[in-house]
């Protein structure tokens, strides 16, 4: 599990260097050439400029488009979603074979690491599953970042508080902190204290790099999370990422 904690944070910071990798300084238009930006930052920059015009709105255009590619990427989110409440299903299970291999020795642990990708393949849970739609997400943020910073309509528009192309230094940092923290802890297993590490350290470390993304990009993930946070209530229901004893107890109270 710490595995994939450090997996994640490599896939951000990751994400973090790229955004000056490429010519960021250039502008994109339709004869931009290149596979990357043909292929994922044109096509997103038309389509944010398309719904702008439309809607009169750029801001409003990055909503209407981010909730587009969550559709888009749904069969992937249920999946993620499922792969949480099979992991929850086997908690009692995985609990037994910590406690039965207790000790700290490599020569235990590897043992209890066996036994655990033994069970997994025997449920068809894969631990990691969580970790693609990560995956998908990544191209589609930094794309994000490109077609914000290199058309100057989308960089130049301001909506409510804040201008798209320029940093939020406070609320919408906080407000894409939080999400991400209701976020996770709708999908996560609680009963494994390893990952708890992620609910905490997440939100903050997507809190810090939003005071630095333009805060077009930031509005893009509070709505790809309040998306996210609407797909999990009604795809599982509330209770998920509760161990068995909270959702009985949740179940009790609304008796």
């Amino acid at each position: 599990m710490l595995k994939k904690f450090g997996l994640i944070t490599m896939i951000i910071g990751l994400l973090f260097v790229m955004t000056g990798c490429f010519d960021i300084d250039q502008p994109i238009t339709r004869d931009s050439e290149g596979f990357w930006n043909s292929y994922f930052v044109y096509p997103l920059s038309w389509l944010i400029i398309y719904f702008g015009e439309a809607l009169n709105s750029y801001g409003l255009s990055i909503i209407v488009v981010t909730i587009l590619l969550r559709l888009l990427i749904l069969p992937l989110m249920i999946k993620q979603t499922k792969s949480a409440k099979a992991m929850q299903a086997i908690q009692p299970e995985m609990q037994k074979l910590r406690e039965k291999y207790s000790a700290k020795d490599q020569k235990t642990q590897q043992k209890l690491q066996q036994e655990m990708m033994a069970m997994f393949q025997e449920r068809g849970v894969n631990p990691l599953a969580g970790c693609l739609p990560l995956f998908v997400q990544m191209p589609i943020l930094l794309a994000f970042y490109h077609a914000i910073m290199r058309t100057d309509v989308i960089g130049n528009y301001s909506f409510l508080w804040f201008e798209l192309g320029a940093p939020d230094p406070f609320v919408l940092p906080i407000v894409a902190g939080i999400t991400t923290f209701i976020q996770q802890k709708m999908m996560m297993v609680t009963d494994n204290p390893q990952m708890k590490i992620l609910l905490y350290v997440m939100p903050v470390m997507i809190f810090v790099f939003a005071m630095f993304f333009p805060a077009a990009l930031t509005l893009y993930w509070v709505v790809g999370n309040l998306v996210m946070i609407t797909q999990t209530y009604f795809i599982t229901g509330p209770n998920v990422g509760k161990s068995k004893t909270e959702e009985a107890a949740a179940g009790g109270k609304k008796k």
